[in-house]
């Protein structure tokens, strides 16, 4: 193998330029395959960390996923011509029942954290102004450790809620519109009737302009009162240590207990499959870079072959096999895409740290923000295992004609 390595290294040798043309090539190929690859890849991470850490891993809601049978249909089980029509629920107390032997069942899994929360709609009155809101009812306690709301706030805190159960926390967007303050006061009116005066504890900013006008926090107590549901809540939202065993834990949830439990995944599938779509047409164009970069291979090693007809034919003379031959040019490819690969991949890092140092402001944002890059080892692998198989495979076919040279027609000046 060591002859058959030293014969490869000449043939690139004696043509110093070519060699050379396919070997940047490559470099650059792997250059840009990796910084591509890693701003996409980092994108993408840097998104679904954002939706998995601004969001519950799992809501358990107080519906169902498919309707109640009747027991007709029991009776009958699909057996009979039945139809049921117009049938109408028993009027009831919307809620997850024995919502606390939930909550207490998800925190005996390790590392799970639960909350119980009750969400509705109500009004906001102030000074003749009237904007509807979406309110959470929660347990100030516990919310912190399952929504990152927290981080969000520029005045107060969630924790405020624990001394004064009758306050409520609003985003800035709503406190711009009704000209209030954190201490202010704002009228709160549920769609049962009920009516509170509720103290302003806190202010947070998301960044969304929807959410911060049309959304607000209030105490599961509180709440409960507003909507007139006594130990009632509708939702269990859920933090898991693994997000993506977020599938796997809700399906196990919804078969314990019925309601149906929505993972971060399932609420997100359309974001998901867009994401997948844009991988294919990121991995399909970067690649075209060490795809070109692999023709200059392949036409090097072509020349070669065609050069050396004289010189294969006496090796095959001596004794050295089709295969040998084939090697030879094999190894030739390969030691272009390794040279490659080893000169690419610094290259690329430092075109990742460049990036990484410039900084803008998107069109409506107070803070620079700079380029999301993956430094996961499995971009460096994708992008030398790629360039080294464009470069194997476009060595391969010159190398498999040149293993095909008959030396008896070589010799006699028949080719």
């Amino acid at each position: 193998m060591r002859l058959l390595a030293t014969i490869a290294v000449k043939h690139l040798l004696a043509r110093k330029r070519q060699s050379l043309v396919s070997l940047l090539g490559i470099v650059l190929g792997v250059a840009f395959f990796l910084t591509i690859s890693s701003l996409m890849q980092g994108s993408e991470k840097g998104f679904i960390r954002r939706l998995i850490d601004n969001m519950p891993h799992i809501f358990v809601t107080d519906t169902y996923r498919n309707p109640r049978l009747q027991p007709v249909e029991r009776l009958y089980n699909s057996k009979g011509a039945i139809e049921v029509r117009s049938v109408k629920p028993v009027t009831e107390t919307r809620g997850i029942r024995g919502y606390e032997q939930v909550v207490d069942y998800l925190r005996t899994l390790p590392g799970v954290e639960a909350s119980p929360m009750l969400t509705g709609q109500g009004v906001l009155s102030f000074a003749g102004k009237n904007i509807a809101v979406a309110l959470d009812g929660m347990i100030p306690e516990d919310i912190q450790d399952v929504v990152t709301i927290q981080e969000y706030m520029i005045s107060g805190s969630i924790s405020d809620l624990i001394a004064n159960p009758n306050g409520i926390v609003l985003g800035e967007e709503l406190l711009r519109t009704f000209s209030l303050e954190r201490g202010d006061n704002v009228t709160v009116t549920a769609p049962t009737g009920q009516v509170r005066t509720a103290k302003i504890l806190g202010v947070f900013r998301t960044g969304r302009s929807d959410f911060d006008l049309n959304h607000g926090f209030v105490s599961l107590k509180s709440m409960q009162v507003l909507m007139n549901r006594p130990h009632r809540a509708n939702t269990i939202i859920v933090k898991l240590p693994d997000p993506y065993r977020a599938r796997e834990i809700a399906a196990d949830l919804e078969s314990r207990f019925s309601y149906k439990s929505i993972s971060w995944q399932e609420a997100s599938e359309d974001i998901m499959s867009t994401l997948a779509i844009r991988n294919i047409i990121m991995y399909s164009v970067v690649s075209s870079v060490l795809i070109v970069a692999a023709f200059g291979i392949y036409n090097v090693i072509s020349t070669v072959v065609m050069e050396k007809h004289r010189d294969i034919a006496i090796l095959k003379s001596m004794g050295f096999l089709a295969r040998d031959i084939q090697r030879i040019f094999v190894i030739q490819g390969f030691i272009l895409g390794i040279i490659g690969s080893l000169l690419g991949l610094p290259l690329g890092s430092t075109l990742m740290y460049t990036l990484m140092q410039i900084e803008f402001k998107p069109p409506g944002s107070t803070e620079p923000i700079v380029m999301p890059l993956d430094w996961g080892w499995m971009q460096f692998a994708i992008a030398s295992g790629f360039a080294l198989g464009a470069a194997l495979i476009a060595a391969f076919l010159p190398a498999r004609k040149g293993a095909r040279v008959q030396p008896v027609d070589i010799l006699r000046g028949g080719v």
